[in-house]
């Protein structure tokens, strides 16, 4: 008679796949928690101590560390000593092993949760159990997801699983309990806060598979970093279709950029960069100033606002083609508007957490780069007028919104501000003169009396006077160029203002 070894946090589909095993003539054994649900609904089992001879111990820690479950999980059918050193020990075979982790992510997202609270939920004889099993595959089944318990009962009743499957089941039991250490780990450095350490490993939960990813050739996947991190993570879909590789990454640029904002922000994002961005006293008067500013590449764009969407700026967005359209909320009123552009895909989420992967990473061929976000804000105080003329107070205001700005355009960068909209950006230029210059060309007759944020220092006066020359009446930028006391002799010798805020934002 087979053996089947039951012990799980998540009990979701527990009794009924309990229920299929023994009609398949498993003999069930299950520890503490588990055990009740499976008598509770009136199928047969037997306590976790029938194979080890002992005591559930230490309030639970310890149940299942014993040889008794993993010399049975272990023991190589294909080995005869194996075999006789467990008849000889009077020890069982186990056969099929389901068993999921205690909720230590979930107990570690919820607020006010002690360090205590937290170190109980640290798993160890479950991982053990799952690793044992997945290492001895070829003879013994593994299950760490609910979801594949129907599939796996299908494959029992026709004779397999077959190897393939085992093996697949294994890697997802290798996957659960890495995640599972992973979410360990971070918690633990956190509460140290120890700088970078010498091995880091990451933990997605998967949301859902892509239909492709940058290119039709590509395949994608989106994962989130744990149960509810907030941000496009935690995002909800409420109408629609299936959100793309590049729709999502467009809506956390987006959302990233109007969360950074206290008043009310409209942006609309092409490539990840801002075609349209602006704040007013509401959102539907920010969205209509930010389409303003590129009627021409918003269609088709992604439109991301920092208030609950309303009816009236509902309205403006389906005016034309949107591709996304991300809010806090989106408000009933808004819902049977946005119906009207079936296909469009819209999200609701919340700002993002600062969970326990709180890294900002990239990618390498052979491995990848992490670093902390950029959460720099613009700070009045910190900056150093540098010309002769101080920025007038309406100029701070427009100063500190396009610092805010460029920091979420790709470098070089260059934006125009002017009347809280962005009215010129360049982005992802080669050289700031060309990133300027785009930026001017976009502006058109608005660059007159607006203010320029640079990412990074300007290396020579030339981009600082292409601005000059359209009607720059400000500037901000990092400074730390040798060439410093050119471009400030430039800009005294045009009458406008310049701050130095001594940091810059790259953004590659």
């Amino acid at each position: 008679m087979p053996r089947a070894l039951l012990s799980v946090s998540d009990k979701t589909g527990l009794t009924g796949f309990a229920r299929g095993l023994q009609r398949l003539g498993f003999e069930l054994y299950a520890t503490g928690n588990t055990l009740s649900a499976i008598l509770e609904a009136a199928i047969d089992a037997h306590p976790i101590t029938d194979l080890t001879g002992f005591p559930e111990m230490m309030d639970g820690r310890v149940k299942t560390l014993h040889p008794g479950v993993h010399a049975g999980i272990l023991a190589r059918r294909d080995r005869p000593a194996h075999m006789e050193a467990l008849a000889g020990l009077g020890l069982k075979r186990i056969d099929l092993v389901c068993c999921n982790l205690y909720p230590f992510v979930e107990t570690v997202s919820r607020p006010s949760v002690s360090f205590e609270e937290a170190v109980e939920q640290i798993d160890i004889g479950g991982p053990a159990m799952i690793r044992a099993a997945a290492k001895n595959h070829d003879a013994v089944v593994v299950v760490v997801r609910p979801e594949r318990y129907t599939e796996l009962l299908a494959e029992l009743q026709g004779g397999g699983p077959d190897l393939a499957m085992r093996r697949r089941l294994a890697a997802e039991a290798y996957a659960h309990t890495a995640a599972y250490d992973s979410w360990i780990a971070a918690y633990l450095r956190a509460a140290g806060d120890s700088g970078f350490p010498p091995e880091l490993s990451l933990a997605g939960q998967l949301v859902e598979a892509l239909k492709y990813g940058e290119n039709d050739h590509q395949r994608a996947a989106f994962y989130r970093f744990g149960p509810d991190p907030g941000g496009l993570g935690g995002a909800k879909q409420l109408q629609g279709k299936e959100a793309g590789f590049n729709n999502l990454q467009d809506a956390d640029a987006a959302f990233k950029l109007v969360s950074d904002y206290e008043r009310p922000a409209a942006a609309i994002i092409k490539h990840m960069n801002p075609c349209g961005l602006a704040v007013a006293e509401d959102i539907a008067t920010a969205y209509r100033m930010a389409y303003e500013c590129d009627k021409v590449s918003a269609f088709g764009g992604v439109v991301a606002v920092n208030r609950p969407l309303d009816r009236s700026t509902a309205e403006l967005i389906v005016q034309i083609v949107t591709h996304v359209v991300i809010a806090p909320a989106v408000l009933e009123e808004a819902n049977e508007v946005l119906a009207r552009r079936k296909g469009m895909v819209v999200l609701a989420a919340q700002a993002p957490r600062r969970g326990l992967f709180d890294y900002d990473v990239r990618t390498v061929a052979g491995g990848f780069l992490v670093q902390d976000w950029d959460r720099a804000a613009f700070d009045r105080s910190s900056c150093i007028v540098v010309t002769k003329r101080q920025p007038t107070d309406p100029e701070w205001e427009q100063l500190g919104l396009a610092w805010i700005a460029v920091k979420h355009v790709k470098s070089n960068a260059i934006v125009l501000f002017n009347e809280s909209a962005a009215v010129g950006v360049g982005a992802g230029q080669m050289s700031r003169v060309e990133a300027a210059q785009i930026a001017i060309y976009r502006a058109g007759d608005r660059a007159k009396g607006s203010v320029m944020a640079s990412d990074a220092f300007f290396p020579f006066p030339d981009g600082l006077q292409v601005g000059i020359d359209a009607g720059v009446t400000a500037a901000i930028q990092p400074g730390g160029s040798v060439k410093d006391d050119e471009v400030i002799a430039a800009a005294d010798a045009a009458g406008i203002a310049m701050v130095l805020t001594g940091r810059r934002h790259f953004r590659h």
